[in-house]
């Protein structure tokens, strides 16, 4: 507030705005703000430059600040790919992801050094949207992007196969991966039922492995080098 108060009228922004959100997980040392006009005067903080929109400024804490969607063009231009995906990972998690708004900035913003990079890192959200392939949870969403980032083919998601629906499946290596949570699988009913359901597909020539959302989440690329290889040894498995 101290900051924004200094170069009125500004307001807080980029990485400033980021924690304010709730988008990083460490504060950052720098402060940053927005104002109209860059102020040549010397500062402990870092003052950018633009006229921004009453749609793109909002106030939290009573600290004035910048929007969550014009927070997220700004960081674009600040961070590398990955790190801009984690931001909006993470506002995912959080319930603040909201495509609708982000596209309609984009819109406003052509030519924003931020844009292009994005739009790039919307991709797979907006492709999830367009893909009959649906998915009904995040874990869901957060496995199918770590096969996409590796290069692995895509596989149908919530897909029926032998009167049984499974979380993700490639029908030319018949293999598919269940993705565990314990509010869908912790019960020792569903636990049985889960494991008849895995013999009656193995039985019919289906393959399937289960993972966990912790995890995932505990060790992502060791989840996708297994499920590479999985994928190599059915397709050699099947030509023999």
């Amino acid at each position: 507030m101290a900051a924004v108060l200094a170069a009125q009228p500004a307001i807080a922004s980029h990485f400033s705005a980021a924690w304010l959100w709730g988008l990083l997980r460490s504060q950052p040392g720098t402060i940053h703000v927005t104002a109209p006009a860059v102020r040549r005067a010397k500062r402990a903080f870092v003052v950018h430059s633009a006229d921004l929109l009453s749609r793109d400024r909002t106030a939290l804490k009573n600290i004035p600040v910048t929007s969550i969607a014009r927070t997220k063009l700004d960081l674009a231009t600040m961070l590398s790919m990955s790190g801009l995906e984690r931001v909006l990972e993470r506002s995912e998690e959080r319930g603040a992801f909201d495509l609708g708004a982000l596209d309609d900035l984009l819109v406003r913003t052509v030519g924003h050094p931020g844009h292009g990079r994005l739009r790039t890192a919307l991709a797979i959200y907006r492709e999830n949207l367009e893909d009959p392939a649906f998915e009904r949870s995040k874990l869901e969403r957060r496995f199918r992007r770590l096969l996409k980032k590796a290069g692995l083919p895509a596989p149908s998601m919530n897909r029926n196969v032998l009167g049984y629906e499974l979380d993700a499946y490639w029908e030319s290596e018949r293999f598919a991966v269940e993705l565990d949570v314990y509010e869908t699988h912790g019960s020792r009913a569903a636990f049985e039922r889960d494991r008849l359901r895995q013999e009656d597909l193995k039985l019919k020539g289906v393959e399937s492995i289960r993972i966990t959302g912790p995890r995932l989440d505990r060790e992502p690329q060791a989840i996708v080098a297994r499920v590479a290889a999985h994928l190599r040894l059915r397709r050699r498995q099947l030509l023999g």
